[in-house]
């Protein structure tokens, strides 16, 4: 695929301006107005997207909570509501939290993703537009039961978006139930810690709405140049994503065995483990991140600065899907948009360190690096569970 870097294009009959204008000639046809709207090198790696989540279409936007403001402003209106798991991104948290309630008189019900009944009990028929969660959870690893959610929400009329940034791969939401899926390109899709994009993935009819859409009004848009990288680094996804899902389980297992309280859902102790089995695809794993447990955010800071400045094993920083291993303290970070009672309400504990499991150097020589820093630090019974 070429970069198409024009702002504009021509036409080569006047007439062709109008009957493009009104939606008569579109993208799908190779007639193109403004990149604003649609542009060939975004449009291509859009067309990567819907065929790797299984949509009819999606559209690349700048950046993850782009993609997520311009949804929800095009499916809800000034008083509309959603209904969203309480555990979610502090930004998006934020979000449905502050601004939409505060700018366009848009509320949110937040509830337990994993209690149906509550679920089914917060969605109002005729009122409720959509429901919103994150496929696996930021960051408590809490995994959404899709079809069955989807069938809540479809009952009483509601679309469903989800948020499928830590799982590309591993899960495909719209296979499963949901309408329209979310991603930051910006994580595991991307790889590289270097480029901040998002698509949204779902139906034309809601994406592609040149006068009235919200991606086309907003202007979302994605730089060509930044979608031609993206779209190289698409084909070997796959590839990266099993290592990431097979050092995360190897870590996570081990770290067990050495008595650490880790969270990970590839571990059968997981409240959601045979979840997501049932729904994963086959062959890629549970996931690239797991979840240590330090009861304190000054406790969580020692490990992590040996981790980084003594043995190398990763780096303190937000994000995740790197090649390297980064680790953060959610509480304080990611999530710092949300309150104590909020935090509390999502299961976010105040030592709760992510980490997101990269795959340079071999397994066992960054395992070694671990497991050499954590011996070498003094026993401390707030690393490792009492039992």
């Amino acid at each position: 695929m070429s970069i198409e870097a024009s702002a504009t294009f021509t036409v080569m009959e006047p007439e062709t301006m109008r009957r493009m204008f009104t939606g008569e000639l579109g993208p799908d046809r190779d007639f193109f107005i403004y990149s604003r709207h649609f542009n060939p090198t975004v449009l291509n790696l859009g067309r990567q997207m819907a065929a790797l989540e299984g949509t009819e279409a999606a559209y690349c936007t700048a950046s993850g909570m782009a993609a997520i403001s311009s949804v929800m402003l095009q499916l809800c209106s000034s008083g509309g509501h959603v209904v969203a798991s309480a555990t979610l991104y502090g930004v998006t948290h934020a979000l449905l939290t502050h601004f939409l309630p505060r700018i366009f008189n848009i509320t949110t019900t937040f509830v337990d993703i994993t209690d149906h009944e509550a679920v089914k009990n917060a969605i109002v028929q005729g009122r409720t537009n959509v429901l919103f969660f994150e496929s696996m959870s930021n960051p408590t690893l809490t995994v959404a039961n899709i079809p069955e959610l989807s069938k809540l929400a479809h009952d009483k009329g509601a679309m469903v978006v989800v948020d499928n940034t830590f799982s590309p791969m591993v899960l495909s939401p719209a296979r499963l139930g949901a309408d329209i899926v979310v991603h930051s390109i910006s994580k595991f899709i991307s790889g590289g810690a270097d480029v901040i994009a998002a698509a949204v993935c779902g139906p034309a009819s809601l994406l592609m709405d040149l006068h009235q859409g919200a991606l086309m009004l907003l202007g979302p848009t994605m730089n060509a140049k930044v979608a031609f990288e993206l779209s190289e680094r698409i084909p070997h996804l796959g590839l990266r994503m099993m290592e990431h899902c097979r050092r995360a389980l190897e870590y996570a297992t081990r770290m067990k065995k050495l008595g650490v309280r880790v969270v990970y859902p590839g571990l059968e102790d997981h409240p959601q483990h045979h979840l997501l089995k049932s729904m994963a695809n086959k062959g890629y794993g549970f996931g690239g991140l797991l979840c240590v447990d330090m009861e304190s955010e000054e406790k969580a800071n020692r490990p992590m600065h040996h981790l980084q400045n003594s043995s190398q094993f990763g780096l303190i920083a937000v994000s995740l899907g790197y090649y390297e291993t980064l680790m953060s303290c959610s509480g304080s970070s990611s999530s710092s948009e949300l309150n104590s009672e909020e935090k509390a309400l999502a299961g976010i504990l105040p030592g709760l360190v992510r980490m997101s499991i990269g795959y340079t150097g071999t397994l066992e020589q960054k395992w070694s690096q671990f497991e050499r820093e954590i011996s070498r630090m003094e026993v401390d019974s707030t690393l490792f569970s009492k039992n």
